[in-house]
């Protein structure tokens, strides 16, 4: 009973987000208040009602009713508690239940920030989120029922996937889908300011928290599922620019591109047009990847769907958005009144350099993604692009940007000076200098790029240092050497400035750790219980090889002790091989050894008929720099939303009309 009224609210939440999508613009055309205000009710009810049917599906997993369809094909009786609950979204229909969940949940949100988004813009923002809701909802319902019925209910389900059991996918799709629907708010944002013909300061200060909460979880999200790739598939590697991966990563690096575009828009009234466009094709590049992971094009322990109906009523959604919002965007942008002007010289200069840089990228990511599936489709040519290719095209846009990031900062707005910027990152570039030759002399023979990226990571963190010991001591006539007045200084900075500088010096960690990767190690061999494998600066050797059971699977565990060259014990390895009856499938567990920011990874093999077994030993210097620093970022996103800018609301706009959807430009 309890599904079918899940299924029900489903189909309500379609009704209200129906009037969501067409009252409150309608109120806002017509001066009507009342009608406006009906977005706030109907949002909040499309949001409870989701949450219902959430909760009905969730119940149905946690209790293994496989009376449901879904719960037949993702559950298991003997299945961990914790996966039961995340089986609910280790699927396509419950994962888009999930999506409209945190859709819903966003709209409620803007529903209810009264003191940060003017009346007329909330409405028309309220009218577009619903559209996107109304269309996701109606795919769900039609294509992607999650509460399907089964009968006769069988006893036992078919399990999730083993690759899905794990507490890091329990994690990643959540962050990954906040980071993908928030930047929906952006769009609708976009939307609402073409319709209403304005864009101002106020409109940059109204998106930007939505733009830094939906940025943050993206970027945790792609962090949590490098992770789990790096230690569940069993591969060694932290990132293999497999087009799913691709996907998450575009919205991404469009989002840190809105970001910045819209610090330029709040402070300088300038790069209207581009903000609104950046807003478009963030959302644009989400809704993209949602297509790729659930059209059926690929076929990837990350995609879900195989079904080519979804398919194309995924990409009819997407002509809808993309075409539609790009269709407003050429219609109403050019009405768009320009805002102030800057030197080339200057924050905003290098703000847009950035922007140039970060777009650059993105294109050089999508068609490296896009190319070989549309090649398929046309001529039936199946072609792999893979590392070669992002490394030639994506790092050399990659270095000159992360080379201006401290240099930007540094800059004043409107006018900069380039020697003064230069002669305050002094340090950060000796150090640099100094860190990359002294890395380069002690791995002499190594790879030559390595303590490049070494170098230019400590550029990075200690320029974003330095930013903020150069605001905490002034200049001019306030500039002061004392310590104290220093440390008091630094402490009432605005809270933006702390988060850029953790954002920014977050990267810097990313850096470091992914040039540490050129001295990474890797040793095959197929040993027997008492002999031993060597790697980097450590002996590993198989203590024993045993079997095991676990809740839902039986497994051939395999107990390495790893010591140095010097023969001091460091730790254990616990690696092994898992059968999970119920799908009938092998996956490798593989065992880490965490040695400060460095890591052991083993992955265990076949075993052979002498009773010998497979087993491939790495070394993985510094790796987890990798997702400390996106951590690092991330937490610098969240130290700016508690700025005070943030907490108090755009500021009031000035009484001019908007412009009339029939408006013309001026000759």
């Amino acid at each position: 009973m309890l599904v079918e009224v899940g299924h029900f609210a489903l189909a309500l939440a379609l009704a209200l987000s129906l009037v969501q999508a067409v009252m409150p613009i309608w109120g806002a055309r017509s001066g009507d208040p009342t009608l406006r205000q009906v977005a706030t009710p109907a949002a909040l009810g499309a949001f409870a009602c989701v949450l219902f049917a959430f909760a009905a599906l969730t119940y149905a997993h946690a209790t293994s009713d496989f009376s449901v369809q879904n719960v037949v094909e993702n559950s298991h009786t003997t299945k961990p508690f914790i996966y039961k609950l995340s089986g609910v979204w280790g699927n396509h229909e419950g994962s888009m239940l999930l999506w409209i969940l945190i859709l819903t949940l966003f709209g409620a949100l803007v529903a209810v920030a009264h003191h940060t988004v003017p009346p007329v813009l909330r409405a028309n923002t309220l009218a577009v989120q619903g559209l996107i809701t109304f269309v996701f909802v109606l795919f769900i319902i039609t294509t992607s029922n999650p509460f399907s019925r089964v009968a006769p209910a069988p006893l036992e389900g078919n399990d999730l996937n083993p690759l899905l059991q794990d507490v890091g996918l329990a994690v990643h799709p959540p962050l990954l889908y906040v980071g993908y629907v928030g930047f929906s708010i952006t769009f609708a944002f976009a939307a609402a300011a073409l319709i209403e013909g304005r864009i101002d300061a106020v409109w940059a200060r109204a998106v930007r928290p939505w733009t830094l909460v939906a940025w943050s979880f993206l970027t945790l999200g792609i962090a949590m599922g490098s992770y789990w790739a790096y230690y569940e598939l069993g591969w060694g590697g932290w990132w293999f620019w497999d087009p799913v991966e691709n996907a998450s990563l575009m919205p991404w690096i469009a989002g840190t591109a809105l970001l910045h575009s819209t610090v330029v828009m709040e402070k300088r009234d300038a790069l209207k047009v581009w903000t609104v466009l950046l807003s478009i094709l963030t959302f644009s590049l989400s809704l993209l990847g949602t297509f790729i992971v659930r059209s059926g094009l690929l076929t990837s322990v990350h995609t879900f769907a195989t079904d080519p109906t979804r398919g194309v009523f995924i990409l009819a959604i997407l002509v809808l958005f993309i075409g539609g919002s790009l269709t407003l965007f050429a219609w109403r942008a050019p009405l768009l009144r320009q805002g102030g002007l800057f030197a080339p010289i200057s924050r905003e200069g290098a703000l847009v350099l950035n922007n140039l840089f970060l777009v650059a990228a993105c294109a050089t990511v999508l068609v490296g993604t896009l190319y070989p599936l549309v090649l398929e489709m046309v001529t039936g040519e199946k072609i792999s692009v893979g590392p070669p290719f992002f490394n030639t095209t994506f790092v050399p846009l990659a270095v000159p940007l992360l080379l201006i990031v401290p240099f930007g900062q540094t800059l004043a707005w409107k006018r900069g000076d380039a020697l003064a910027a230069a002669q305050r990152l002094f340090a950060a570039l000796a150090l640099a200098l100094v860190v990359g030759l002294a890395t380069l002399a002690l791995t002499w023979g190594g790879p030559v790029l390595a303590p490049v990226g070494i170098g230019l990571g400590a550029y990075l963190v200690v320029g974003s240092a330095l930013e903020i010991i150069s605001r905490a001591r002034g200049y001019g006539a306030s500039r002061t050497a004392s310590p104290g007045l220093i440390w008091r200084r630094a402490i009432g900075l605005p809270r933006s400035a702390w988060g850029t500088a953790l954002a920014h010096g977050g990267v810097g960690v990313v850096v470091l750790g992914i040039a540490a990767q050129g001295w990474a190690t890797e040793g095959l061999a197929t040993l027997k219980p008492g002999e031993t494998l060597a790697t980097g600066p450590y002996v590993a050797t198989l203590e024993r090889v045993s079997p095991r059971s676990g809740p839902n699977y039986e497994e051939t565990a395999a107990i390495l002790t790893v010591r140095d060259r010097h023969g001091n014990a460091v730790g254990t390895v616990d690696t092994g091989k898992r059968f999970y009856p119920s799908r009938r499938m092998t996956v490798t567990e593989s065992g880490l050894l965490t040695v400060g920011a460095s890591q052991v990874y083993a992955s265990l093999g076949e075993v052979q008929p002498d009773g010998a077994i497979g087993l491939r030993l790495y070394y993985k210097p510094l790796v987890l720099l990798i997702w400390l620093g996106a951590v690092v970022m991330a937490l610098g996103g969240a130290v700016s939303l508690t700025d005070r800018r943030m907490r108090v609301g755009a500021p009031t706009r000035a009484r001019t009309k908007a412009l009339p959807p029939n408006a013309v430009p001026a000759e």
